[in-house]
């Protein structure tokens, strides 16, 4: 376990535009496709670097 601050830092700001993008509604209600597929990503990366980087799981 570990992880420099550096990567500490990346969780959180890719948790931070994760989350946005994934509960973002306009004004309609409506969630774009978009906001969706950039928040799946930056959710898939910043559990990357949880689990990779600062884990060591693998």
């Amino acid at each position: 376990m570990g992880g420099d601050l550096v990567d500490w830092i990346a969780v959180i700001v890719l948790a931070g535009i994760a989350w946005h993008g994934l509960t973002y509604r306009d004004e309609d209600g409506e969630r774009p496709w978009v906001h969706l597929l950039f928040g799946c990503i930056a959710l898939l990366f910043c559990l990357r670097f949880l689990f990779f980087d600062i884990l060591d799981v693998m």
